[in-house]
């Protein structure tokens, strides 16, 4: 797989998880290929370990919070972005929007 250029600026900040391979998966089946730089760099930059109570995860541990703005966003960069604003606000609520809140697995179960 190869890197976008938003990815490879994004993760070059060594402080930002990059993206893990699930993640790519994930978002590769839902966003339009224009719509994929602005999702990744959303992903990274605003939805990370700079969420509060997440600065130690790294991309497998973030996998749960990212994969619910993905659900969430449905491939569509207006709703993926207030994902983001929600998740924000308070992660464990975009979890329970998601249906990931109850059980610690069931991200790992959503196959767009």
């Amino acid at each position: 797989m190869q890197l976008s250029a938003a990815h490879a600026a994004c993760i070059a900040r060594k402080s930002m998880p990059s993206l893990s391979p699930e993640t790519e998966r994930r978002l590769d089946l839902i966003f339009r290929m224009q719509d994929r730089d602005e999702a990744v760099r959303l992903l990274i930059e605003e939805c990370g370990n700079n969420l509060p109570f997440l600065q130690t995860l790294d991309e497998k541990g973030l996998e749960r919070v990212r994969f619910a703005a993905l659900k969430l966003s449905g491939g569509d960069l207006g709703r993926l972005r207030e994902a983001v604003k929600l998740a924000k606000t308070d992660w464990r609520d975009l979890l329970m929007a998601a249906g990931f809140g109850e059980d610690v697995h069931e991200h790992e179960r959503w196959m767009p």
